[in-house]
């Protein structure tokens, strides 16, 4: 494995790469990889013939009260792992790099950006797709992938390829979870052992929502109120949102008739984690 930190120098990779026919997926992280983050390069190098992953802890989508400055590093950690995983690169650029003085461009994908984690995080999104889109130009991958956790950030990503007709395929890959059910994550180490022993609440609660559907149940406000039910029995956690969405525009869901998504942001401290399902109801 290479590590190389310039964009210069990435995009060099990858020419090299393109001569001899390689193919190239990408996983984009922001570090302390955890094993959600290595089920997507398994993926990657699974299905394509040179891996690249990049770890850049994005500091335009961080609000002003956010945790841009405790957010975990170690970048010594990530490339033993990444080692271990036969990554071909880690592309870990500055800041400087990213962002050079004068950097004044955006990128947006309005009304889904908006919705969900995006109305108590202005900005967020737009960060998220800033960076992907200058990631994705530097890399050029054939394919990149995400994590399902993630839902809202990859359905926002899809359509940004879709919209801005990008050449390379986005693969959303399966949420990887603890044994307990909480979903894997960076910021799962914020929390002290009282709230983690909280946090599988979350799960419970999605798949009592996946239950109900399969039995038969279709107002999804009634499914959300089984969600916010069960997690608010829990002292620890404080619910953010809890909602019933269409799977691709992300709008709220009245009745339930074909896919659902079940998405949910819930706070135990000063600890926000995400998590979410796909239900469908049975066929009759």
């Amino acid at each position: 494995m290479i590590i190389i930190e310039t964009i210069r120098a990435m995009r060099t990779a990858v020419r090299n790469f393109r001569s001899v026919g390689a193919t190239v997926g990408f996983v984009p992280t922001m570090g302390y990889l955890h094993e959600g983050h290595l089920s997507l390069v398994r993926a990657a190098r699974n299905g394509t013939d040179r891996t690249v992953v990049s770890v850049f802890v994005n500091p335009i989508q961080f609000g002003p009260e956010e945790d841009l400055d405790r957010y975990p590093r170690d970048l010594t950690r990530d490339g033993k792992l990444l080692e271990r995983e036969k990554v071909d690169v880690l592309f870990h650029p500055s800041r400087e790099e990213m962002y050079p003085d004068g950097f004044r461009t955006s990128v947006e994908v309005r009304g889904l950006q908006d919705r969900l984690c995006g109305r108590s995080r202005p900005g967020h999104f737009a960060g998220v797709t800033t960076v992907v889109m200058k990631l994705f130009q530097i890399v050029r991958p054939d394919a990149a992938f995400f994590g399902q956790k993630d839902a809202q950030q990859a359905v926002i990503i899809r359509r940004m390829v879709r919209d801005m007709n990008l050449d390379l395929e986005v693969r959303v890959m399966p949420t990887v979870r603890e044994p307990d059910g909480l979903a894997m994550s960076s910021r799962n180490g914020y929390l002290s052992p009282e709230e983690r022993a909280a946090a599988p609440v979350l799960f419970r609660s999605l798949e009592r929502a996946r239950a109900l559907t399969e039995a038969g149940e279709r107002d999804a406000a009634r499914i959300a109120d089984v969600v916010r039910g069960l997690i608010g029995g829990e002292p620890l956690a404080r619910i953010e949102y809890v909602e019933v969405v269409d799977p691709d525009e992300l709008h709220p869901l009245e009745r339930i008739e074909g896919q659902a998504l079940v998405a949910l942001a819930v706070h135990f401290g000063r600890t926000r984690l995400i998590d979410n399902i796909l239900i469908c109801p049975k066929e009759s």
